[in-house]
């Protein structure tokens, strides 16, 4: 229970809901606690008893009318009660999945990128359920039968004291503590597979995620067995720990049902020895039955616990990871950069203890044109990612203008950055709306003077909605050489005195590549521009190229000096030369 009490305050938009929940559970649990043994000790009798009056058709009316309106009066408070909680429990599921989903915006990409994404979309779907189960469960009984339990026992213990003194009521409630070994004992066995049930429905969303990520992959490579085999086996392992969950769950109600008759027969036992009347006898015993019932609903209501703090480790470790990267609390206030990079003495160790980058000192001047090339893992990628803190330097410092990156909000200091990557990304929209992600308070003129820009007006006006098409998931309704363009779009319309190209035209062919490479170099003027080059044809006009080489620059120049004087170079660009 204190484990959830920290999220209660999720419910604080529907407080006066969840507090006439809480009352009509009270209310629910007196009249179900206590509203039937009253009526088998006051109302039955005066229609059965021995000593029983005659009764007028009215008041026969009147008294036959207690158990429907006990009943009306039960069903409504539970209903009211049940609704409201679960009114309030979707408020509540909303406000969790919008923090979670809110976290992993600002989470560092390095994280992120340990994590897979089937994994984090279960905590954000299946957890986040599991907790709003669990704490509209807990919510919804921890006042009803903790309410019905104290109605029916107080209830016993009166009419058990008022028949026969101490001693009955000792004998009648003897076995109620003995239910709680039960609880405790599945319990604790529920509680670890729990987890281990939850981080299996995370490898099961993880295999569709990955599946339906490269579906033309499998298709042509013909992976549909080994997927389906994949798949099979992650499903048998979840169902094998579904099993297992269910078996200790529902291992406790039999065993409180043994305790509770064994009870029953040794209050049978005593009331025989005893002498009691067999209607006082029937009272009691329908005090004692209904004084188990509320204590197997709060086994259930353990277990649901049990899965829901199972569900809330998966989300607090999502919940709980530091930011790394943000906004520092005196920013400097930043406009429009010129684009003087400095790199400052920088190491950047990804993990373990080679670092991407090793005391990288550079000047890039604004306005330069600058190629990183190298071989793979020399540490391009991870200078250019420095730039808009996508990761931050473990030593050193990178600075904008003379100004650390680190000292600006990362809104001001991303506003000057664009990025068109090898690899663009289109979102499930309209192609206008994916192009106004550039610049989001950019008009319609502007959009299409980009998209001009880009060479990318005229194939949008051909396709049916023209601007108005939806380009599908990853933009799967156009060619590659038409998302890249858009992306180039995008680039004219943030308009960002800092360039980022990652090989925007490595995977094109021919007549696609010579397009953007006209576009990229009317976009390249007056910017500071950095190009991650995998294609050294890209790459020979630039101002500057700095070669990388194991996370250090090991030289710089133009490429006719480079081609000369070093020998990496000159390796590297002459096997793509004989490629080609």
């Amino acid at each position: 229970m204190r484990r959830f009490i920290p999220y209660f305050h999720y419910l604080k938009p529907v407080k006066w809901h969840f507090v006439a929940a809480m009352i009509c559970g009270i209310l629910y649990g007196a009249a179900n606690g206590a509203g039937l043994p009253y009526m088998g000790q006051v109302v039955f009798p005066r229609i059965f008893g021995a000593n029983a009056t005659p009764l007028t058709n009215w008041q026969l009316f009147l008294t036959a009318l207690w158990l429907p309106t006990l009943f009306l009066f039960r069903g409504v408070m539970g209903y009211m009660n049940t609704y409201l909680i679960q009114y309030c429990g979707v408020h509540m599921l909303e406000s969790v999945r919008k923090d979670y989903f809110k976290k992993l915006q600002v989470l560092p990409l390095a994280f992120l990128q340990k994590q897979t994404n089937g994994d984090l979309i279960s905590r954000g779907i299946a957890d986040a359920n599991q907790l709003q189960t669990s704490l509209s469960n807990l919510s919804n009984d921890i006042i009803k039968q903790p309410a019905t339990l104290v109605g029916t026992v107080g209830t016993l213990i009166y009419l058990a004291f008022k028949e026969q003194g101490v001693a009955l009521v000792l004998v009648c409630l003897a076995t109620l503590p003995l239910c709680i070994l039960p609880i405790r004992h599945f319990g604790r066995k529920l509680a670890r597979r729990a987890k281990e049930l939850q981080k299996q429905i995370g490898s099961v969303t993880n295999i569709f995620s990955e599946n339906l990520g490269a579906i033309r992959e499998v298709r042509a490579f013909g992976l549909e067995a080994r997927e389906l085999e994949r798949f099979s086996v992650t499903t048998r392992a979840l169902i094998k720990l579904q099993l297992k969950a269910t078996k200790y769950a529902k291992a406790v109600t039999p065993s409180i049902e043994v305790i509770s008759a064994i009870g029953i027969s040794i209050t049978f036992i005593y009331a025989y020895k005893a002498h009691i009347k067999l209607d006082t006898f029937l009272v009691i015993m329908m005090a004692l039955y209904q004084s188990y019932e509320p204590i197997k609903k709060l086994s259930g209501l353990n277990n649901d616990t049990k899965r829901g703090a199972a569900a809330l480790d998966r989300l607090e470790a999502i919940l709980n990871e530091p930011v790394t990267i943000a906004d520092p609390a005196s920013p400097v206030a930043v406009g429009r950069l010129q684009g003087n990079l400095n790199f400052e003495n920088v190491t950047f160790t990804y993990k373990g203890d080679i670092p991407a980058l090793s005391e990288v000192t550079v000047k890039i001047p604004a306005g330069t044109t600058c190629a990183l090339v190298g071989p793979s893992g020399a540490g391009k990628t991870t200078f250019a990612n420095l730039v808009p803190r996508f990761y931050d330097a473990g030593i050193g410092r990178v600075t904008i203008d003379g100004i650390n990156v680190r000292d600006m909000t990362l809104a001001d200091l991303r506003r000057n950055i664009a990025l068109v990557s090898q690899d663009p990304v289109l979102f499930n929209d309209t192609i206008y709306n994916n192009l106004l992600l550039g610049r989001q308070d950019a008009t319609r003129a502007e959009v299409e003077q980009a998209a001009r820009d880009a060479f990318a007006h005229d194939f949008i006006m051909a396709m049916p909605g023209g601007y108005d098409t939806i380009v599908g998931e990853r933009g799967a309704s156009v060619s590659g050489g038409q998302r890249q363009r858009l992306a180039v779009a995008r680039a004219f319309l943030r308009n960002a005195p800092i360039l980022i190209l990652d090989e925007a035209t490595s995977a094109l062919d021919s007549e696609s590549e010579a397009a953007i490479q006209q576009a990229l170099k009317k976009l390249m003027v007056g910017r500071t521009v950095l190009i991650i080059a995998h294609r050294f044809s890209t790459i020979r006009d630039a101002s500057m190229i700095l070669v990388f080489d194991r996370g250090h620059i090991v030289a710089s120049g133009s490429h006719t000096a480079l081609y000369a004087t070093n020998p990496l170079y000159k390796v590297l660009y002459d096997r793509q030369s004989t490629a080609a």
